[in-house]
């Protein structure tokens, strides 16, 4: 028997119940108190697993016990482990077998759906992954990253990385920024001249793909017109849609109105991208999903994410997922796999 084998069977479970009801209750006094047994036994349990893993599992932060990174991952294995026997007695006494890694990813609220949508294409329908979506600002992902709440955030802003900071940002994607309208009758669209006087919806001023666009109209010397300024890329597209502004935005959001003739591409605006980043925090273990998606989507960063591409990648996720509109996220899929969206946008 190896030394990994003697760990193992050491290993208690009543250890690792006790340590999970802390974890999630953040306080001992009372993890004590619902599992009903005396703080000081379970402080002693508490201690005897750290000392068989050879890690500290827990850190003090004022009254409240927060988990360390070892603790983290020591508790996504305690949460399987306990999964695992649930599933083992639903298996014996009806007949079923149910399990999944989880992934969680949290993306800026105004990314692009149809960039989420291709990112995570390569494991929709494993029936082993649970894929959790949360949806909110940057500053809030990010702090909710460092905590290990999450595996990697999806941002179409870079992250700096600095001596005081765990971040890892990684360029993984880019696609096109169009300027798009309604139909013009076969007149063409005179850039940059029309510019001038042309209403156009535009990102906010925070946004790069707005910052690379404002030094294309210096260099070119116009003033564009703008009638709104809008941060959200769902607001863009219905705006887009819904008004007779031109939007700078890129082609593949309004890909349904594009194909269904509503809307028309007027533009490729030259040397304009929207780009698209990984970022992760410097880590020990790394959740074992994240570098064949990371790998696959590095290899698409020297090409621009074309029309033609988003709607292969749209056909590939719509048979998964079975999704009807471009810009909606699918909730359950046909392989099984179960995709939670926790948005905080309404």
């Amino acid at each position: 028997m190896d030394q990994a084998e003697i760990h193992l069977s050491r290993l208690n479970y009543h250890h690792l119940q006790y340590f999970r009801a802390v974890a999630h209750e953040g306080n001992l006094t009372r993890a004590a108190q619902h599992l009903r047994v005396a703080q000081s036994a379970l402080s002693t349990q508490i201690r005897q697993l750290e000392a068989q893993l050879g890690q500290a599992l827990f850190e003090r932060q004022g009254r409240r016990l927060v988990l360390t990174e070892a603790g983290r991952i020591a508790l996504a294995y305690a949460d399987t482990i306990a999964a695992a026997g649930r599933e083992l007695v639903a298996t014996l006494q009806e007949g079923r077998r149910h399990h999944r890694q989880v992934l969680r990813i949290g993306a800026v609220a105004t990314l692009s759906r149809n960039f989420q949508r291709r990112f995570v294409a390569p494991i929709l329908g494993n029936a082993d992954v649970e894929l959790v979506l949360h949806s909110g600002s940057l500053g809030e992902l990010l702090s909710r990253l460092g905590a290990h709440n999450l595996d990697i955030v999806l941002s179409n802003r870079r992250v700096q990385e600095d001596a005081g900071t765990a971040w890892r940002c990684r360029r993984i994607a880019r696609q096109q920024v169009s300027l798009i309208g309604p139909p013009r009758g076969g007149r063409p669209f005179r850039f940059p001249d029309d510019l001038v006087d042309t209403p156009l919806v535009l990102p906010s001023r925070d946004s790069d793909m707005r910052s690379g666009f404002d030094v294309l109209c210096e260099q070119f010397g116009v003033i564009p017109s703008i009638a709104a300024e809008v941060d959200d890329m769902a607001m863009l597209r219905l705006l887009a849609r819904d008004s007779n502004y031109v939007s700078l935005v890129p082609a593949v959001v309004v890909l349904d109105e594009l194909r269904s003739g509503l809307l028309e591409e007027y533009v490729a605006v030259p040397n304009l991208f929207e780009e698209f980043y990984a970022i992760t925090v410097r880590r020990q273990y790394q959740h074992p999903l994240l570098r064949s998606l990371l790998e696959r989507a590095e290899a698409l960063v020297p090409d621009a994410i074309s029309l033609a591409d988003a709607e292969v990648a749209e056909h590939d996720v719509q048979h998964v997922v079975g999704i009807d509109d471009a810009d909606q996220p699918g909730e359950r899929l046909s392989g099984g796999q179960q995709v939670r969206r926790r948005d905080r946008r309404r």
